[in-house]
């Protein structure tokens, strides 16, 4: 993993300056100081002013003074009323610069992390300009971090703590979901499969990519208008695609458990359902253009197939049977 970026403090700038004095090549600079070489030619170039007495002080002077600048969105109220207007549309700031680049009459430039700079800066922050971000933080992510997965699929949300009902398939509501891949070429676009585990009822999503929360999303768009009963729970694997599973709790009111690390075999109903579904979408399918209608097809087909499991019911007839006890009085 790549090291966030911080710049150089007054003691790196006094390191050089005895080692610059001393005649040290730069490259042996940058391994003591454990910085790449273009930092310590950059830092040389751009800051240092030979004062024999203390070159290091002046160089950390001269390094405030041009962060001390007043941003070009500061600077500039037409350009920055432009990126808040676009902003207040929904624009990424990758969006705005990129237009920005491209439009003729334009006369500033200026890149996405400019905008990011000034949206969380303290006058960005008065205006809650946060807000108008596609992901609406309120504090900005560090750009290499990573959220451990312990704090991602916490200890409660085990499979091991599923409860015994869910276990021995004895309840109706509960599901299985999987996301099926296909070869690099076709892009992020995959199918997600779920499967209801006691009547092995399956449902198809098309997706055009791996993002968690337009996943969450979609999942609870398809299974909303089921009843509460018939949405209880669904159990993942610990995919990065089912981050944002606090969305099924919070949006549709269903609990989300999940298998241990390696183990997408203890989902076994879907496991299963996805090698039966490789017979209709091998991994070369251009899963882009699979229709709604083709879909529909295959889930039908699939439903409508005996089941040595269910007594050589389908899962359709075992899932309508399941909702009519459920809207039995």
């Amino acid at each position: 993993m790549r090291r966030p970026f911080t710049n150089l403090t007054l003691d790196e700038r006094r390191v050089i300056a005895r080692m610059l004095q001393a005649k040290v090549p730069k490259t042996k600079i940058a391994a003591m100081l454990g910085r790449s070489r273009s930092t310590i030619t950059r830092e040389v170039k751009r800051n240092w002013w030979h004062d024999k007495d203390v070159p290091h002080v002046t160089a950390q002077s001269q390094a405030d003074r041009r962060r001390s600048r007043r941003r070009k969105l500061e600077r500039l109220p037409d350009l920055r009323a432009e990126v808040i207007r676009c902003l207040h549309e929904g624009w990424s700031p990758e969006q705005i610069a990129g237009r920005l680049r491209i439009e003729p009459d334009t006369p500033h430039r200026l890149c996405h992390e400019t905008i990011y700079q000034y949206v969380y800066s303290a006058e960005g922050q008065t205006a809650q300009l946060a807000r108008l971000l596609p992901e609406r933080r309120r504090k900005r992510k560090p750009r290499y971090a990573r959220t451990p997965r312990n704090r991602v699929f916490p200890v409660e949300t085990s499979i091991h703590n599923r409860p015994p009902e869910i276990n021995d398939r004895s309840q109706f509501g509960n599901w299985e979901g999987d996301l099926m891949i296909f070869e690099r070429i076709q892009g992020d676009a995959n199918v997600a499969t779920l499967v209801e585990r006691k009547t092995r009822y399956t449902v198809l999503l098309r997706n055009n990519d791996r993002k968690s929360r337009p996943l969450m999303n979609r999942l609870i768009h398809e299974m909303s208008p089921l009843p509460a009963e018939a949405r209880r729970s669904i159990t993942f694997d610990r995919g990065l695609e089912f981050m944002a599973w606090r969305e099924l709790e919070s949006g549709m009111g269903t609990t989300a458990w999940f298998c241990d690390p390696q183990a997408p075999w203890q989902k076994d109903s879907v496991e299963n359902m996805n090698r039966r579904l490789r017979r209709y979408l091998p991994r070369d399918t251009a899963v882009l253009q699979l229709t709604p209608c083709s879909m529909r097809m295959m889930c039908q087909r699939l439903n409508a197939t005996p089941r040595k499991c269910l007594g050589f019911r389908t899962p359709t007839e075992a899932f309508r049977d399941e909702l009519i006890r459920l809207e039995a009085p």
